[in-house]
């Protein structure tokens, strides 16, 4: 898509394939840190990299059975909250634990029996190694993505300015919200293999946390969090390959660096500290 701008394949497909990650995981970060569960970020990216290791063992499809493991924790976490009269968190935290245990398990099991697996990719991502079908994948969770916020805005911010008066007043709050865990999940093990599951986090939060520093709306939230992070996924992806790096950790670091200057910088910082 991108080979009239880099020549190079290796270098194209890379930056594909983070901007298009880069897209999706910010903007459902908007929503996910507005309406403040950010642990589904990395219960998801968990259950998705649980969900790789299990395909690796079997012999199957790592990226299939990430999507199939990343589901269904979709699908239950709603009724575990409801039948079991938790929270959310405390349901994302067991749930999260619970991927964990099953990642560490099989490839733990995996090195015993001396098949030779490398989580390497599964934990840190890789570039390098990029099928055309899984850069096509990551754009079309991105328009879905974008597709799903703009038919859905005003019920998303009624949900975020607050659930119980969004369903008081006629919104179908349970359709919208498992509608964003379904994309969340396909999101995040669409992108394991590129960004890697103990980074997805990054990804899915700090973009939103960033321009949250200097947006007073949701709608220029939106608008930015994208920008920013691919902004910051593409300058790391470029210099990563130029200079033989690792670029999920590399872009991950400028992403801290990002919201550490952001939050320096930030008006609304400012702001409380003229009041005190």
């Amino acid at each position: 898509m991108l080979e009239f701008l880099i020549p190079n394949n290796i270098v194209c497909h890379a930056v594909e394939a983070m901007l298009f990650a880069s897209i999706a995981c910010a903007i459902l970060g908007v929503i996910i840190t507005q309406i403040n569960i950010s642990s589904i970020g990395f219960t998801m990216a968990h259950a998705a990299f649980a969900g790789a290791a299990v395909g690796l063992f079997l012999g199957m499809n790592g990226t299939f059975t990430a999507i199939v493991f990343a589901l269904a924790v979709a699908v239950l976490l709603g009724p575990l909250s409801d039948k079991a009269k938790i929270s959310t968190d405390t349901t994302l935290g067991v749930l999260f634990g619970m991927s964990m245990a099953v990642a560490i398990f099989f490839i733990s099991y995996m090195q015993y029996l001396g098949q030779g697996f490398n989580a390497s990719s599964l934990l840190f991502g890789d570039v390098i190694s990029l099928y055309r079908e899984e850069i096509y994948s990551l754009a079309l969770i991105s328009v879905v993505a974008i597709l799903f916020v703009v038919l859905f805005y005003k019920e998303i911010t009624a949900i975020i300015f607050n659930k119980k008066i969004a369903e008081a007043s006629g919104i179908r709050v349970t359709p919208i919200y498992y509608g964003m865990l379904f994309i969340i999940a396909l999101t995040v093990a669409l992108a394991l293999n590129i960004i890697g599951g103990l980074l997805l986090y990054v990804w899915l939060v700090t973009p939103a946390a960033i321009v949250y520093q200097f947006c007073y709306n949701v709608r220029t939230m939106f608008i930015l969090a994208p920008l920013t992070a691919a902004a910051i996924s593409v300058s790391g992806a470029l210099t990563g390959l130029e200079y033989s790096l690792p670029v999920g950790p590399l872009t991950a670091v400028i992403f801290t660096g990002a919201f550490l200057l952001a939050v320096l910088l930030s008006p609304k910082r400012r702001v409380t500290n003229s009041k005190v």
